[in-house]
């Protein structure tokens, strides 16, 4: 018998507390699963039939595919959290949670992502040229996309930074990744004076604003990961970069490791900054420019040996050889 949704859906909270409590996990992998339980508890009170079952499923995917427009690693990973809770249902002994189908659930084959372009040294100028920083909502988003560009960070780490992540003192930043993995990071002289402006005028955002919150909106709340994301549009288009040419928050990232790398920075430091568990993660982030191509090129031995063979008319000689025999 197939679980019905008030059963399925009455246990998100023992589910929540549980997660916190013994796994310790962050309030962000937190907020995550309650946004997508909330998301599939709103798509089946949507449903004729609210049994959780594999047509409701399917039917699911379904929505978060063509309606929602969400890719396959989005909507693998919004399964996975179902998953996850419908084991929990089964740990505290639910009604027919053993009937629940979400292991039989196939992952989503991914397609082949574009790899953003890396912004030239010009092209950065450009953009951040094009931030209004004559009003506070632009200090802000100036430091916002300077903490993605000169430190690497992902735009939902930049989200969930608060005031105590920053050490002024020994000029730290604690940063929690993906997977809720923490790492450090260093805080130059050009990003700690960035931070520094914006401090001074983050209160006049929201009146006499308490909250622990670094990057905050003008309604006090959180700044959404959309607002970064569509500012930054905003900005591009101001930068005149090109209508060809897209700029996102994961662009800024993508250049800050390639800068790092066309700089000579050893692949593991870069893997280090960008809180990647391996060097092959941190491969796909590094686009050698058109001038280190050509660098690496004109330092191959072969060049200077084939150089010397025509210099020496053993390649031409060669070549005429090969003519004459096919002739």
């Amino acid at each position: 018998m197939p679980v019905t949704a008030n059963d399925f859906f009455c246990h998100m909270d023992s589910f929540v507390d549980y997660r916190r409590t013994v796994y310790e996990v962050s309030e962000r992998t937190i907020e995550s699963n309650r946004i997508d339980l909330k998301l599939f508890k709103d798509f089946i009170e949507r449903r004729k039939d609210n049994t959780i079952d594999g047509p409701a499923i399917i039917d699911f995917q379904y929505y978060l595919k063509q309606e929602r427009g969400n890719e396959g690693g989005s909507i693998n990973r919004k399964i996975f959290t179902l998953r996850r809770y419908a084991k929990h249902l089964r740990l505290i002994d639910v009604a027919e949670a053993e009937s629940l189908p979400f292991d039989d659930v196939l992952k989503i084959r991914q397609g082949y992502r574009k790899r953003p372009l890396a912004l030239t040294d010009q092209q950065i100028k450009r953009l951040f040229a094009a931030v209004d920083r004559r009003t506070v909502l632009g200090i802000r988003d100036y430091a916002v996309y300077s903490l993605m560009f000169l430190a690497g960070l992902r735009v939902g780490e930049v989200h969930w930074l608060d005031l105590g992540n920053i050490d002024f003192d020994r000029r730290l930043l604690n940063v929690l990744g993906k997977g809720d993995k923490p790492r450090t990071l260093d805080i130059n002289d050009e990003l700690l004076g960035i931070l520094t402006d914006y401090l001074a005028v983050r209160q006049t955002i929201h009146g006499h604003d308490l909250s622990p919150v670094l990057f905050v909106s003008k309604k006090g709340n959180r700044l959404a990961i959309r607002t970064m994301e569509d500012n930054l549009t905003k900005i591009r288009a101001k930068a005149d970069l090109g209508a060809s040419f897209p700029v996102t928050c994961h662009t800024l990232r993508h250049t800050f490791a390639s800068h790092l790398n066309d700089k000579g920075v050893d692949i593991l430091v870069i893997q280090s900054l960008l809180g990647h568990g391996t060097p092959r993660s941190t491969e796909g982030y590094i686009h050698p420019s058109q001038e280190k191509i050509r660098q690496a090129m004109a330092k191959l031995p072969a060049i200077a040996f084939l150089q010397e063979l025509i210099n020496n008319g053993v390649l031409n000689l060669s070549f005429q050889g090969h003519r004459r025999k096919r002739e």
